[in-house]
């Protein structure tokens, strides 16, 4: 019988950190699924993002958002200083650029919260990253959710519901969709998910010194 080769393997190139890119509709629990991962996860960077809207009530300047200005934040763009923008619901949001890259090359996973026109252009830079969808268990859970917060206007949450319509057609743009009914089942799904894509062999490069026989 032929012997099967035993192969050394001299170690594992570092590489950088995974790009965790979070989307759905607004009222599917996106950022109550970050904060109860990252809490989990503590290895993992929360990358805040730059907005033009005013701050709802509990949120902080640096760790909710970047608040800024319509004309600041049209400066930021034109300084290049954003990874990704869009304009959702009348508002700017956007993903500081330097603060991202520097951990991803250090070798830490980073996780973006962002609506999905700001998902797609990120898609295009970093298509090795990781993209989630975050779905509600029906439009009428989200419906109830977002009327739950009590911080917007009917007509608003109207057009919210609508969009929100017309953003599943997107969720074939994702590497995977995590439906949010029970918060805890839905954090394990996203951790299931990061252990799985740190196993993935293109992200764990080996070098062989041959076979040995």
């Amino acid at each position: 019988m032929r012997k099967i080769p035993r192969i050394k393997v001299s170690g594992v190139e570092k590489s950088n950190g995974l790009l965790i890119v979070l989307s759905g509709p607004s009222g599917a629990g996106k950022g109550t699924l970050c904060r109860e991962l990252l809490r989990q996860v503590p290895d993992v960077v929360y990358s805040v993002s730059a907005t033009s809207r005013a701050a709802r009530p509990g949120e902080t300047e640096g760790i909710h958002y970047f608040f800024r200005s319509r004309d600041e934040f049209r400066a930021m763009v034109e300084q290049d200083e954003l990874l990704e923008w869009a304009e959702f619901c009348g508002n700017y949001y956007g993903t500081p650029r330097f603060a991202v890259e520097q951990s991803l090359q250090a070798g830490r996973d980073v996780i973006l919260e962002i609506e999905i026109q700001g998902a797609l252009q990120i898609k295009k830079r970093f298509p090795q990253g990781v993209f989630i969808f975050v779905v509600p268990p029906s439009l009428d859970v989200l419906a109830e959710r977002i009327h739950k917060r009590g911080t917007e206007a009917e007509e608003v949450i109207r057009k919210r519901l609508d969009t929100a319509v017309h953003e599943l057609e997107y969720v074939s743009e994702y590497d995977y969709v995590v439906e949010n009914d029970e918060i805890p089942a839905a954090v394990e799904k996203l951790h299931s998910i990061l252990v799985a894509e740190k196993c993935r062999v293109k992200r764990r490069p080996l070098f062989f010194k041959g076979a040995v026989s």
